[in-house]
């Protein structure tokens, strides 16, 4: 196996780790901080589409104030038949009762059209701003620099584009119409309210009061839960994913049960947290169900001893008080409370919802890869006297545009893989250094090897070389160029990487081998799997270049991948490869064939070459021994041999790499 040292993963804050103590509940800060970035995600969601965004909530405004009519509709109607009552005259009724019933027939009719047109709106709208949530994320994602997803567990990112996303999409296409639609009814209904009667109002008042208290109680303890519970889910998904990813490893060593345990702990975790936040978010609706009915209560006694005593009543129609306004109140105090009602069950997807905006934009707000690079690669005519100019055309040569700050020229250096670390430190964090006064040159056409136990900084040195991360000290050169000038995705389009653990994509034979060099034609394509000895295999498959891989392609033998992954790096023809432990899962038999085409793959280029195999690293012209992150020994196999020290050992035996 190759070494990989990697920084210290940070600790998930959700879910313990087994056997571990878990954490408080979120802090106020935390929750502040999620309602901050819920604020971010609405701005987000209105840009979407302003104007549709101004329709829909016309839409839902239009729906709101014909929701509130139906309580100056009943208290109209009562005064009709109680003025029928002491007239008897019911033929004179008729008219008066199709004036009110017929315009607001006709008001309904217009408020059921508009809410179906809502609904359609509030659906593509939503979807529209779960597109672009999602595309930004995954932009987002490709700009992180390695360290993130070092750090991060895969599983945890995951759970952005799948739990975090949904609790916003929940929210902005159920709770966001209801507040809205709720929220005016009961601003209307309160208006009508005190229009009526302001002492009717004033219990209602006392109501409300009540139910703000307790809402923001129980809704401080709902939201801490929610955001411990949208963290513990991500935590759950990245234990899942990692162990479905080494299920061979678990199966092997017999530990489902163990593995089952640990799952039952943050599974466990994940329970306590959800139990917490909707035991505080359930209690809610009862209580203020149960207000309601107090205050129902309360306006029936009140305005039956209104009535009964002839009180005054104060309003601002100048109304008195009588049975068609109690009747009418009655009524609105029903559907005020009802709205309330409905305002706090949006409580729960509104924190939810908080919770998941603060992870989301948590990833959003992450600093890209810096690059500071203005050395680009270009296509170049080389003349017979060397003098290099740039075409905008494929050439077959590359050089560095290099512009100059100082006088404005431009200089141009020939691709030739030419490269040297110069007394580099490093290490993935300050506490921890892992590399000491690392220096190695490789001239064009040169092949290093890199050898030692694992941890002893070997890949770590190609790491640096692709500035997958950024050294502390020394200076790393390409073609005389530092690296630090040169843009990133320049100097990774000049190196060729073959990695031990193999990565392939869902897609065919022939679309994974392009993935090296997405311009190549099928033939270059072709060359390059005969190149790494592939050609063989791939052609005796059913359906040849365009058989399908899937899941990582695993419906291929692991020695078949890693040469898929070797013909991938052939065709992008880099003038610098970096083979890290290329050959280590592939058979003696077929490490030979491999060999042979990969001899052919590094004539002219400059190779690192990372290995545990020593057979593979013997024809190299120069092996550089590390050994905690210090190079002991370099020289060639010869020259190592006759030394006698730790190469010498290595080959002989006397010592083992691991």
């Amino acid at each position: 196996m190759s070494e990989k040292t990697n920084a210290p993963k940070k600790p998930v804050e959700a879910a313990p780790a087994p056997g571990g103590r878990r954490r408080g509940p979120a802090s106020m800060s935390q929750v502040v901080g999620s309602m901050d970035n819920l604020k971010r995600a609405m701005k987000y969601y209105i840009k979407c589409s302003p104007v549709l965004f101004g329709v829909i909530v016309f839409c839902a405004l239009f729906g709101a104030v014909t929701a509130a009519a139906p309580g100056i509709f009943l208290q109209k109607v009562t005064e009709v038949i109680q003025d029928t009552f002491q007239s008897g005259d019911w033929i004179a009724a008729r008219p008066r009762i199709l004036a009110l019933v017929i315009p607001l027939v006709c008001i309904y009719i217009v408020a059921v059209s508009l809410s179906v047109l809502q609904s359609q709106l509030q659906a593509h709208l939503t979807q529209n701003f779960m597109h672009r949530l999602r595309t930004d994320l995954f932009n987002k994602m490709q700009s992180l620099p390695l360290r993130y997803f070092d750090t991060h567990k895969h599983g945890d990112i995951m759970s952005h584009y799948t739990n975090d996303i949904d609790t916003l999409r929940q929210m902005v296409s159920m709770a966001l119409p209801t507040i809205i639609r709720a929220g005016v009814v009961v601003i209307a209904v309160f208006l009508i309210m005190i229009s009526y009667s302001i002492w009717m109002t004033l219990i209602v008042i006392v109501g409300i009061i009540a139910m703000m208290v307790i809402t923001g109680k129980v809704g401080a303890g709902s939201a801490k839960y929610f955001i411990r519970q949208q963290k513990a889910i991500a935590a759950t998904e990245g234990f899942v994913q990692e162990i479905m990813n080494g299920q061979k490893v678990v199966k092997v060593f017999n530990h489902e049960e163990k593995v089952t345990s640990e799952f039952n702990k943050v599974n466990n975790g994940l329970i306590e947290d959800s139990a917490k936040a909707n035991t505080y978010a359930n209690i809610l609706a009862p209580i203020i169900n149960n207000i309601g009915n107090i205050v129902y209560v309360l306006l029936a006694v009140g305005g039956g001893l209104m009535i009964a005593f002839g009180t005054p009543n104060l309003s601002l129609s100048g109304k008195a008080f009588d049975i068609t306004i109690l009747v009418s109140f009655l009524n609105m105090s029903k559907q005020f409370m009802g709205n309330i009602n409905q305002l706090t069950m949006q409580m729960n997807a509104i924190v939810m919802a908080g919770a998941g905006a603060q992870r989301i934009f948590d990833l959003l707000d992450q600093e890209p890869e810096a690059d500071n690079g203005y050395v680009t690669l270009v296509n170049a005519n080389i003349a017979a006297d060397g003098t290099i100019t740039e075409s905008e055309h494929k050439t077959g040569h590359w050089a560095w545009k290099h512009p100059h700050q100082a006088d404005g020229t431009i200089t141009y250096t020939e691709l030739k893989g030419d490269v040297l670390l110069d007394s580099v430190d490093f290490g993935y964090n300050p506490e921890k250094q892992v590399l000491f006064d690392v220096s190695v040159f490789a001239k064009p056409g040169q092949k290093v090897a890199f050898v030692g136990a694992t941890g002893a900084g070997k890949t770590t040195i190609t790491n640096l070389i692709n500035r997958f991360y950024d050294i502390a000290d020394g200076k790393i050169r390409y073609d005389g160029i530092n690296v630090n000038k040169i843009k990133k995705k320049d100097l990774r389009r000049s190196l060729g990487l073959v990695l031990q653990e193999t990565n392939l994509f869902t897609g065919t034979v022939m679309e994974n081998i392009r993935y090296g060099k997405l311009d190549a034609t099928d033939e270059e394509c072709k060359e390059a799997a005969k190149l790494a000895g592939a050609a063989d295999f791939i052609e005796r498959l059913p359906e040849g270049y365009n058989t399908m891989l899937t899941n990582n392609g695993s419906n291929f033998s692991q020695g078949q991948r890693q040469l898929l992954a070797i013909a991938r790096a052939a065709v992008a023809d880099p003038p610098v490869m970096i083979l890290d432990e290329a050959t280590s899962s592939i058979d003696t038999r077929t490490e030979a064939i491999v060999q042979r085409g990969m001899d052919k793959l590094m004539e002219g280029r400059t190779v690192f070459v990372i290995a545990h195999r020593l057979s593979t690293v013997m024809n190299s012209d120069v092996i550089m021994v590390l050994d905690h992150g210090k190079i002991i020994e370099r020289g060639s196999h010869e020259q190592l041999i006759a030394e006698k020290g730790t190469y010498y050992q290595l080959y002989t035996g006397a010592f083992e790499l691991e």
